[in-house]
């Protein structure tokens, strides 16, 4: 692929990357912690719900980001997600090769297995993993 073709496929992750970290943001705002000993009906469970959701699609695509980053600058596509991870952790584009490991582990086990009402996963997407990827949506808009 030529420089020309991996550019504008940068420009277009960035932009879908950008939407959808905006459409976390807005999930994140007014917010409330979870809260697992309330019953809540599936009315007041509409915002986590909206939450995880867009917390999965901005994981995928900051990991379709990385993989193109990497190829694009490295001229490597990693065998393992945890090996792009890594390499993306040394140029400062993740702070945490752990925490991304996280991300994906608790992004599949919402889609594979609908985890329902979970208040460890409300507060990890909310608090850690929600600062991680703010960490890394500035370093990537420093590149751009």
């Amino acid at each position: 692929m030529a420089d020309q073709d991996f550019q504008i496929l940068t420009q277009e992750l960035v932009l879908k990357l950008n939407s959808s970290f905006l459409l976390v943001e807005a999930s994140m705002q007014g917010l409330q912690a979870y809260e697992s000993d309330i019953e809540l009906n599936a009315k007041q469970l509409e915002p986590y719900d909206a939450l995880t959701s867009r917390f999965i699609r901005c994981v995928e695509i900051f990991i379709k980001y990385f993989k193109t980053h990497e190829y694009f600058h490295f001229a490597n596509k990693s065998d393992s997600l945890r090996d792009t991870l890594n390499t993306m952790e040394k140029n400062e584009l993740i702070s945490n090769t752990l925490i991304w490991m996280r991300m994906r582990d608790v992004r599949n086990k919402i889609v594979h297995d609908y985890i329902s009402a979970n208040k460890q996963i409300f507060a990890d997407i909310m608090g850690e993993f929600y600062c991680e990827l703010k960490h890394s949506k500035r370093q990537i808009d420093k590149l751009n």
